[in-house]
């Protein structure tokens, strides 16, 4: 298996990122873009951050969790396609193609954040007294419920054809409503009330508790965000088992 996923790993890296000019840098320039216009958007409205000095800085704390979650989803949903011609070897399983992915780009997001954080803070005028335990939690939570949600989706849209389209259309609200731009705390209470349910809310909450020591995200709840994706990753992986098969012949 370990030779089968390199194998996997290596060919992903050579198709996605050795084709395209610039590589893997676009994996940077992409959320740092996002996090940039933010910024100057919200510059412009507003006269300080919900919390801390910086725009930049809350930006990124909430759009980098949010993005590597999203990006490793939306990555792992499409293995089978991916790897579609490959799984017809039987040395090659459909568990090799999930795994590959999650390892490649959990990776690839982890370095990436590390990146733009790291450039963003030594930028900053103002020190800024870091808590690693709440940030790696954060960014271990993020890739946790990207597999979760990944692998459901990588079952459904093979079995479901217009399920693509419909999660699409589902997740539209999802930037707007995880905390990216904005804090838990800052809502209405009814509000909170419904978003409570969203385990990024959770997760961009912990990130943020990581970066400000003065935000005490008191609702965050570890055990629900384990818990949501636990058992999406079970369905996901029960489905697979079972219908992996019919999927990479319809």
């Amino acid at each position: 298996m370990a030779r089968t996923v390199t194998a996997l790993i290596l060919r992903e890296m050579s198709t996605r990122y050795g084709r395209s000019p610039g590589g893997y840098v676009w994996a940077i320039i992409e959320p740092l873009g996002a996090i940039l216009i933010l910024t100057v958007a919200f510059s412009f409205v507003l006269r300080s951050p919900p919390i801390g000095n910086s725009f930049v800085l809350f930006f990124a704390t909430g759009f980098v969790p949010f993005g590597s979650f999203q990006t490793l989803s939306n990555l792992i949903a499409r293995s089978l396609r991916f790897s579609g011609a490959l799984l017809s070897y039987p040395v090659v399983t459909w568990v090799d193609a999930i795994v590959a992915r999650l390892l490649l780009n959990s990776l690839t997001q982890v370095l990436v954040s590390y990146i733009i954080l790291g450039a963003i803070l030594s930028l900053q005028a103002d020190p800024v007294t870091l808590n690693l335990v709440p940030i790696l939690e954060a960014m271990a939570l993020a890739l946790l419920l990207g597999l979760a949600v990944g692998t459901l989706n990588c079952a459904l849209m093979g079995l479901v054809h217009v399920w693509d389209q419909i999660w699409s259309i589902l997740t539209r609200p999802l930037f707007l409503a995880s905390g990216v731009f904005f804090l838990y705390d800052a809502l209405p209470k009814m509000a909170q009330d419904i978003l409570w349910y969203n385990p990024l809310m959770h997760i961009t909450g912990l990130m943020r508790q990581g970066f400000y020591p003065s935000y005490d995200a008191d609702y965050v709840s570890i055990p629900y965000v384990v818990g949501v994706s636990l058992v999406m990753l079970f369905f996901g992986v029960v489905l697979l088992g079972r219908y992996h098969r019919q999927i990479l012949t319809s």
